[in-house]
């Protein structure tokens, strides 16, 4: 009879449970309130939600935060993402196109400066053991002059149509940024989950030495997630171009996008301590960054309080985390 009783789930289990859902969880409420919020204030707002928009007009901040959880869950920073959008979008904006394989061709060679980019971070924080934080922040700054070099404080705009079609294109009433996105979401969640690689970019955000220690190419993972945190930058630059059909001075690092990169990526519940997250919470943070900023348009917010609201809502669902959480989701 008693091989038959099944044991009553612990309270320590539930709270861990919590914990590592956390950032679902919170997300989840915020998103109750906020449409509890609008539904109060406006009723008739919320017929004009759609998620199409909400995706496509947030494809830079999605695929840089697929990037930065990347780099994040092996422990490490990287601040550069907001620049390498900058300066690709100004490369290929500038160069010369004259022919269809000619635009095809500078786009894929805007794609490999974004990852000469994570390879020379790669290289100088894996190899030569500088601070990351401190390299990526002179990436940054690097990167942005630059840039601002290139453009020379100038706006190209009617960019050729190679160059615009991951940004504006349809497929049917489908945006193909839209389903990029959608793609890599489940293409790189996928991998994180079932690829040896995947599982070992786990381990060392985990226990860098136990890592090593049981045979992962720890360096070669480190290096290869700065890479691939860089290519994705580089195409959600190219996406966000492409739907606005013009390259801003300001574009992507100007704007500040790498704190949303980062806040997208921790609501959804990826410890900065590195070993902990995934792509549903990260893709979900970039959802809700996405539907706070429909929210703001569709009421006509004043554009000097939207970044206070923007924060506002950030530090609510950080808090929120916090208290479903516990203890066990303390960083």
């Amino acid at each position: 009879m008693s091989a038959m009783t099944l044991n009553p789930p612990r309270r320590s289990d539930f709270r861990v449970g919590l914990a590592k859902n956390r950032g679902l969880i919170a997300i989840v409420v915020v998103f109750a309130c906020l449409l509890l919020f609008v539904d109060l204030i406006s009723p008739v707002s919320l017929g004009y939600y759609d998620i199409n928009s909400i995706i496509s007009s947030g494809a830079a901040l999605a695929l840089a935060s697929i990037g930065q959880t990347f780099v994040i869950l092996v422990g490490g920073f990287d601040l550069s993402a907001g620049a390498v959008i900058s300066l690709v979008n100004s490369f290929v904006a500038t160069t010369p196109q004259d022919t269809v394989a000619a635009q095809i061709g500078v786009v894929f060679a805007g794609l490999a400066v974004g990852a000469a980019v994570g390879l020379v971070n790669g290289l100088l924080i894996v190899k030569g053991r500088l601070n990351g934080f401190i390299v990526t922040l002179g990436m940054t700054i690097l990167l942005a002059g630059i840039q601002e070099g290139i453009v020379k404080g100038e706006s190209p705009f009617a960019l050729p149509n190679a160059f615009s079609y991951l940004g504006s294109a349809y497929w049917g009433k489908i945006p193909v940024s839209l389903i990029v996105t959608a793609v890599i979401f489940v293409l790189t969640g996928l991998f994180l989950r079932y690829h040896r690689t995947g599982r070992a970019i786990y381990a060392i955000g985990g226990n860098r030495e136990a890592a090593r220690a049981a045979g992962i190419k720890v360096n070669r993972v480190r290096m290869g997630v700065y890479v691939a945190g860089s290519v994705l930058a580089a195409i959600g630059g190219l996406m966000e171009a492409g739907r606005v059909s013009s390259v801003a001075s300001t574009q992507g690092y100007g704007e500040g996008i790498i704190f949303a990169v980062f806040a997208a990526a921790v609501i959804g519940g990826v410890s900065l301590q590195g070993g902990r997250g995934n792509m549903v919470g990260a893709a979900s943070g970039v959802v809700l960054l996405g539907v706070v900023q429909n929210i703001l348009f569709l009421e006509n917010a004043p554009n000097y309080w939207i970044d206070a609201i923007d924060g506002g809502v950030i530090l609510f669902a950080l808090i929120l985390a916090r208290v479903i959480g516990g203890e066990a989701s303390a960083e």
